[in-house]
């Protein structure tokens, strides 16, 4: 077969080096943080805290009266993530090579400690949350972290070996589908999918075969196809996907008010609060389908703007793998793109009836606290990459 021979896969290809071993081979500076990517991301999460106060203001004051209470714990969340991100930011990446194996076992722990009873927190008829309503996390949000910190540690290591689907790609596949069954089983089939296809970008940029990748994912296909469609609530979304108005009043309800929800924003927008759907015609606004409330009150152009956002993040993320001095540090980069990007495009994809309904929020903008914290860590771990630069000694 002939070898793939695509710039990531010549980049994967790259000799790993310790930085302790190597030191007379190369020494690394601290560059200044990449200012598009952060100014893309300060920008999202400006838009984000606007928009969970429009989109929320209704709900918020019905419940708690207080137009104002998502938004504040929002603000909350946003100053522990921030706080985490900054560690994440500034800590050596080398040293999560050797901490990969024990966050991978800690967040399958976690997944399966939501499962049982009276540990894991049932919301709206899903078991995802671990805590109590006030202050709870999500795991299978931080399972999309380990899962992109434990693959970079093990592509670093392979090298060539991704190539043979014995060797290389088959057992890394194995602790990616145990943790994508253990969050099918909240049930919460947007977040498996998620961890699915961030490793398979992964995988990708490691040199894998598409023809390898593609035989794997035939041969999941059918358990997972009988697993969802032997669960009501899955099925049920599913069908509402294909066609939402033959249900517009039940399963179809939420594809049908978020189109009408873009649809009436038109070129420009209603206007910054002036939402209509947000007065309990479009569930879950201020979350899920936050998107849609964009598109109803700053239009289309609002929409684009966000979706521009999000690409400008790929671009300086890409850039900032290329240039990663070593393997580690590029499919850490990597990943933590790819778990923000596929994330923000899954979103975007259910809004507009593109996707099934999965519950996947949108990153940056949602209203959320663990979904926040770890987009924000992501995105630390692309910006401390981007920190270091490879110099030789002759320079």
């Amino acid at each position: 077969m002939i070898r793939q021979t695509s710039s990531a896969a010549r980049l994967a290809e790259r000799p790993r080096y310790d930085t302790r071993e190597h030191a007379s081979l190369r020494s690394y500076v601290s560059a200044p943080p990449d200012t598009l990517l952060f100014a893309a991301v300060a920008a999202l999460v400006g838009i984000g805290l606007v928009m969970i106060f429009s989109a929320s203001s209704a709900t918020a004051y019905s419940e708690h009266h207080d137009v104002a209470f998502y938004l504040k714990r929002q603000f909350m969340w946003l100053a522990a993530g921030l706080g985490c991100a900054y560690l994440a930011y500034r800590m050596d990446y080398h040293k999560l090579r050797r901490a990969a194996p024990y966050i991978l076992l800690g967040s399958i722990f976690t997944l399966l400690a939501v499962l049982v009873p009276h540990v894991g927190m049932v919301v709206n008829g899903a078991r995802r949350w671990i805590g109590v309503s006030a202050v709870s996390f999500q795991p299978s949000e931080f399972a999309k972290l380990a899962i992109v910190i434990y693959l970079a540690a093990m592509l670093a290591n392979r090298g060539d070996r991704i190539t043979s689907v014995a060797k290389g790609l088959f057992p890394l596949c194995i602790p990616v589908f145990l943790m994508a069954v253990l969050v099918l089983k909240e049930p919460d089939m947007g977040t498996a999918s998620l961890l699915i296809l961030i490793s398979f970008a992964m995988f990708f940029a490691a040199g894998a075969r598409l023809p390898h990748l593609a035989a794997i994912a035939l041969a999941t296909a059918p358990p997972a196809l009988v697993t969802i469609l032997t669960n009501q609530y899955q099925r049920a979304r599913v069908f509402a996907f294909i066609n939402p108005w033959r249900d517009p009043q039940n399963t179809g309800f939420h594809i049908v008010q978020s189109l009408l929800a873009l649809g009436s924003g038109g070129l420009m927008g209603v206007g910054l609060g002036a939402s209509r759907a947000k007065f309990f015609y479009l569930p879950e606004q201020y979350t899920d389908f936050i998107f849609s409330v964009i598109g109803e009150e700053l239009g289309l152009m609002g929409t684009i703007a966000v979706v521009v956002l999000f690409l400008v993040l790929a671009y300086r993320a890409v850039k900032i793998a290329i240039a990663a001095p070593d393997r580690m540090g590029f499919f850490l980069a990597t990943g933590s793109m790819a778990c923000i990007t596929i994330q923000a495009f899954i979103n975007i994809g259910v809004v507009t009836s593109s996707w099934p309904v999965t519950g996947v929020p949108l990153p940056f903008i949602s209203f959320g606290g663990s979904s926040l914290i770890v987009n924000l860590v992501a995105v630390a771990f692309i910006m401390n990459v981007g920190r270091h630069r490879r110099i030789s000694r002759a320079q």
